[in-house]
């Protein structure tokens, strides 16, 4: 679905809004919806850690990393900002302990305006702050990626777009007093500022290593 869409988003993110432009904002491909039936079926996990975001968060095996803890993985393959948003209703309603949230690159890759994505992040924020206040959320960077190795020609690039979002990020978590997790930090990045080459796959999914890299970095900050 495309359609027409003016934003302004407070709090520094932008000064005014955003010149009316076709706006993608589509999610709810046969993929979406076939891990939604997924997630209805399974069972719940009442104050259950989350990680919730794209391809990058569905990839991991957070359960076998994370022994002994309740853990669900609510991510899902091209899932953008505003299919989060669809879905946080069912994520809520067992009130999570925690929420993980890395999400952004797939609208980045589509073009979206950095001020949709920041004002999806708050509308993100806000959800959760209300329906589930209880809920401890982790507003994760977007990861770097390795032009050199990139397969997706749509994600090539984008080194400048991912540095701003996530100062988009940043902002929001000092805004609403939220912990702000950088994943854009040399544990995943190169003298260059690009994910590492032995830690990729095709440029922006991860290796095995490199998610014990992250649980261990979440460890370290005393986030988990």
């Amino acid at each position: 679905m495309k359609f027409f869409l003016s934003v302004c988003v407070a709090g520094g993110l932008s000064m005014g809004a955003v010149a009316q432009q076709k706006i993608d904002s589509s999610y709810n491909n046969t993929y979406y919806q076939g891990r939604m039936e997924l997630f209805h079926h399974l069972p719940g996990a009442r104050h259950a850690i989350v990680f919730l975001g794209n391809s990058i968060t569905e990839r991991a095996q957070w359960q076998e990393l994370l022994q002994g803890r309740t853990l669900l993985n609510r991510g899902i393959g091209g899932d953008n900002t505003f299919g989060v948003l669809a879905r946080l209703d069912g994520i809520l309603a067992d009130k999570p302990k925690k929420i993980f949230l890395d999400i952004g690159i797939n609208d980045i890759g589509r073009g979206l305006p950095l001020t949709v994505i920041g004002n999806n992040y708050q509308r993100i924020i806000e959800k959760i702050r209300s329906a589930s206040p209880g809920t401890k959320l982790f507003l994760q960077s977007v990861l770097p990626m390795n032009d050199s190795v990139l397969t997706a020609a749509y994600l090539k690039n984008k080194k400048d777009t991912v540095l701003a979002l996530n100062r988009i990020i940043i902002d929001l978590a000092a805004k609403y007093g939220l912990t702000y997790v950088d994943l854009h930090n040399d544990v995943f990045k190169d003298g260059n500022g690009d994910l590492k080459r032995e830690l990729t796959i095709d440029g922006i999914h991860l290796r095995p290593a490199a998610y014990e890299l992250w649980v261990d970095y979440l460890k370290k900050k005393k986030y988990l």
